[in-house]
């Protein structure tokens, strides 16, 4: 019992230990602005997890919006949902690079739904805006990666911005406040596993 009790006051201890670092460090963060968020990396996820800070804000009351490009030519279920939840979205919807095979045409979409996504960002009554994809617009040069930084920032001061895609441009993670990699250990589909309703779209 003695050992048991000398257990529990360690194990007491560390807790509080970690907790005043954890208060100290909340204690620490004053500033309130809005943020920008890049989650990249090879790893499925990306787009999930900027739909879900969408869906977060939503739940909040906040006034979002999405701007897509690369995808779009299928049924998606974020869309479908946070459409009637009252987020605007703009989508290139050309679907992937691979399959469209116009260089040009692609650039034009691109272009067209930035405009809409320049907008949103000299909006100070949209809260949160998600650029899914961009990244790729950037890689390709259909985007031009100086007048999307400048767009970004110089939003309104409150407003948050999340960026999704593989191999973010270091222009971009520089301008970001918090940078998430997603990695690849494993993929359903490399297994010759479908894409699924509800799972994948």
């Amino acid at each position: 019992m003695v050992d048991e009790n000398r257990k529990n006051e360690r194990h007491q201890a560390r807790m509080q230990r970690l907790k005043d670092k954890v208060d100290a460090k909340i204690n620490a963060a004053t500033e309130e602005r809005g943020i920008v968020i890049v989650i990249t990396g090879n790893g499925k996820g990306k787009s999930t997890s900027g739909f879900g800070t969408v869906a977060r804000a939503v739940g909040h009351g906040l006034k979002t919006a999405v701007v897509q490009f690369i995808k779009g030519t299928w049924a998606c279920g974020e869309r479908d949902l946070l459409e009637k939840n009252g987020t605007e979205f703009h989508v290139m919807a050309t679907g992937f690079t691979w399959e469209t095979q116009n260089k040009q045409a692609d650039i034009e979409a691109a272009q067209k739904v930035w405009q809409a996504g320049k907008k949103l960002l000299n909006d100070e009554s949209v809260d949160l805006v998600l650029f899914d994809e961009l990244t790729y617009m950037l890689s390709y040069d259909y985007l031009n990666i100086d007048e999307v930084l400048d767009a970004i920032v110089n939003r309104p001061a409150n407003q948050h911005v999340v960026i999704t895609g593989r191999g973010a441009h270091r222009d971009l993670l520089e301008i970001a406040d918090t940078v998430s990699e997603v990695q690849s250990i494993k993929h359903a589909f490399e297994a010759g596993i479908k894409a699924q309703k509800g799972i994948d779209w």
